[in-house]
């Protein structure tokens, strides 16, 4: 690849000459106008690329009212392993042959949630925006609603007003993992649950109740940690319930890192897994498919839900409205078997 050597920054001006095109075209190109000339567009990006053309933000956004570029705020995610590097794998597929940039801009919780949304909204960062965890009364999203700014959430809320959406089907999850579970000879069941503020906390509670009330199966949820809790925290709760007296004998963990905090207390007290406790635990990464002994796992495909995001948001900048633009997505049985189907816009009741 030949990049352009002179001081001087590539421009358009400096592609048209080499392509032998008037600057109008290759604007025309690089703004990947449906009505030219496929070959022309696909020259010019090439051109782009050999001598390292970057669009000027600055002009383009004078010019044309937009940035080109796409947010992801990124919350660390620890208890699912390897979320960020899948989702931005996603959405990147979708970006790669749009005019579009990904900016990915680190949440750690230190300020109030909508700080960042509305730093992006107020000085016109960004054309849309994805994130995640979301609440039922989310006021990121009241307010990206009330702004009338592209966003799609990975999670739904409990809004009345319909907004776009790729959700992974935990109440399914909790469903699965608990009949399962029963049918490999459990008898009381547990679930750790993400902190309540979440609403994927309230979907995964639904399922597992739903379970318990159509089998009778005893059920507990687990005190003493949660999703989000360190994973020492939540081993220590889970060795500390299983030293108890009637302790349950099935388990279900939504995450990686509390899978492997799982089989570390039980195994520091002698319990065998499949046997004397049976294990469900979800994963995103595959991690869980080489770890012995064996564990039971249902698979959330995350890079699969970056690439419906980023679709559903091109699709919202370009107008489509909020209720045509919502997927819940399905259960796996394993990071081999998901299939990666194409995600259809539906609208679904929690």
């Amino acid at each position: 690849m030949h990049r352009h050597r002179d001081n001087a920054r590539p421009t358009q001006r400096t592609i048209a000459q080499k392509a032998g095109m008037s600057v109008a075209t290759v604007s025309r190109a690089l703004a990947d106008d449906p009505l030219m000339a496929q070959e022309t567009r696909a020259l010019v990006r090439r051109i782009a690329d050999e001598i390292g053309y970057v669009p000027d933000r600055a002009a383009q956004r004078l010019r044309t009212g937009r940035t080109n570029v796409i947010s992801l705020i990124l919350p660390p995610h620890e208890e699912i392993l390897g979320f960020g590097t899948s989702m931005i794998r996603g959405i990147s597929n979708v970006l790669r042959d749009t005019p579009y940039h990904l900016v990915v801009m680190p949440d750690f919780g230190q300020e109030a949630p909508d700080h960042t949304i509305r730093r992006i909204v107020q000085n016109g960062l960004a054309d849309g925006v994805l994130f995640s965890r979301t609440e039922p009364d989310d006021s990121r999203i009241i307010y990206l609603l009330e702004a009338d700014f592209p966003f799609v959430s990975h999670g739904r809320t409990e809004l009345a007003t319909p907004h776009p959406f790729v959700d992974f089907d935990n109440k399914e999850f909790a469903r699965a993992a608990a009949n399962s579970l029963i049918e490999a000879g459990a008898v009381k069941l547990a679930l750790l649950l993400p902190p309540q503020r979440f609403t994927f906390a309230h979907h995964l509670l639904q399922g597992f109740m739903q379970v318990a009330r159509e089998t009778g199966v005893q059920h507990e949820i687990l005190d003493g940690a949660t999703l989000e809790s360190h994973p020492s925290e939540i081993e220590a709760a889970i060795r500390k319930r299983f030293q108890e007296p009637d302790a349950p004998d099935g388990l279900i963990l939504p995450g990686e890192t509390s899978g492997l905090a799982a089989l570390a207390a039980i195994q520091d007290l002698g319990l065998v897994p499949g046997r004397d406790v049976r294990l469900v635990v979800k994963q995103t990464a595959g991690f869980f498919d080489s770890v012995r002994p064996r564990v039971s796992s249902l698979y959330e495909d995350i890079a699969e839900a970056g690439e419906t995001m980023a679709r559903f948001l091109l699709r919202r900048i370009g107008g489509e409205p909020a209720a045509a633009l919502q997927f819940l997505q399905p259960i796996a049985k394993s990071a081999a078997a998901a299939e990666h189907p194409k995600a259809q816009a539906m609208s679904t009741e929690a």
